[in-house]
């Protein structure tokens, strides 16, 4: 089968992105696919063949490694020739629609939000994961939050707002410490800051008010982290997450040895129940496909709280889902290919 690997894009998450395609893409040849690895913003500048035989050289793959820092997106837009404004690049969609299926490798705003389904869609291109409303939904944490609320997923107090230099003390002010500040429609643990202080609250907000933009102002919970993913409706063993830093961020996502991951998780039969029960709920509730990925927290007293869920769940050497599916006897190669079939099944 031809199958196009998508990955890169513009979001803060482009570094993470090449990590999960590469992989993907060569986990798809040892199944004996035709396996392309395209990044969806430079697309196919780099490459001097013919169209029409891109499927049979498949050129070779990037490195399965990830950066410590975030990318900086203004010198990938910069270093594009073609400096359209379309998040598309050259050549992209022409080899998407000659691809029997596109692997959507995708992280992040670029990708996660529905957009490029949509589009999809639309010219009839068949890919795996979300459709465009779920994934566009997942993506806000706010709009998510709203949904799972009311039907029973427990989930921190919250509050939205979007942040102007008028109104950013007062936010400050009247918010609850210690409190968690989110950029709603983030990912990888970025713009994610835990303020333990009026004075660090102040600080996050200021900030946040010269763009603008909306803010989640969340509860803090004291606990421990944990992910559970569903596959094909049907949840995996949990994992958790103890990180060498004190909170999970970026660098310990990604970085090999940044946090150590216990699969399955070693918690008491109830609390696992409720995690694969929430995921399973949240993944139905938004209406979701193929495979999510749930984050919560576990707190002392052994309550299970909701924080949000990813509908493009990273498939890179370090990686949950992959350590999930492992823990049930499933390979990197059957995971893929598992995808794959829910794909053709939903949308061949």
């Amino acid at each position: 089968m031809k199958i196009v690997v998508l990955a890169g894009g513009l979001s803060t998450e482009r570094n993470v992105s090449f990590s999960s395609g590469s992989k993907v893409c060569k986990a798809l040849r040892e199944s004996g696919h035709q396996a392309v690895l395209v990044d969806m913003f430079l697309g196919l500048e780099g490459y001097s063949g013919s169209l029409e035989q891109i499927f049979e050289e498949q050129p070779e793959l990037g490195e399965n490694t990830i950066s410590a820092l975030a990318p900086d997106l203004e010198a990938v837009r910069a270093s594009r020739r073609d400096q359209s404004k379309s998040l598309f690049g050259p050549g992209v969609l022409d080899v998407c629609g000659k691809a029997d299926l596109v692997f959507i490798a995708l992280h992040g705003a670029c990708g996660e939000d529905g957009r490029v389904q949509a589009a999809f869609d639309l010219l009839g291109i068949a890919y795996t994961g979300s459709g465009y409303l779920g994934s566009a939904v997942a993506m806000d944490k706010i709009f998510t939050k709203r949904m799972v609320q009311t039907e029973g997923v427990r989930t921190p107090a919250w509050c939205s707002a979007k942040v102007t230099s008028d109104n950013w003390k007062t936010l400050a002010a009247d918010a609850v410490l210690p409190c968690v500040i989110k950029v709603p429609n983030g990912g990888s643990s970025i713009g994610v800051v835990i303020c333990h202080d009026r004075e660090g609250a102040e600080q996050v907000l200021r900030e946040a008010s010269r763009s603008g933009g909306m803010v989640l102002i969340e509860q803090y919970i004291k606990g421990r982290e944990f992910s559970c993913s569903v596959l094909d409706q049907d949840s995996l063993p949990p994992i958790e997450i103890i990180p060498k830093n004190s909170s999970y961020d970026y660098e310990c996502k990604y970085q090999p040895g940044g946090a150590i991951e216990v699969c399955p998780a070693q918690v008491g039969e109830r609390e696992e129940r409720e995690m694969r029960d929430f995921a399973k709920r949240v993944h139905n509730l938004l209406g979701l496909s193929a495979y999510s990925r749930s984050d919560f927290l576990l707190d002392d007293e052994g309550k299970v709280w909701f924080l949000e869920v990813n509908t493009l769940p990273g498939m890179t050497p370090t990686s949950l889902i992959p350590q999930e599916a492992a823990a049930v006897g499933i390979s990197y190669q059957t995971l893929c290919e598992t995808v794959v079939a829910i794909a053709l099944r939903e949308r061949g």
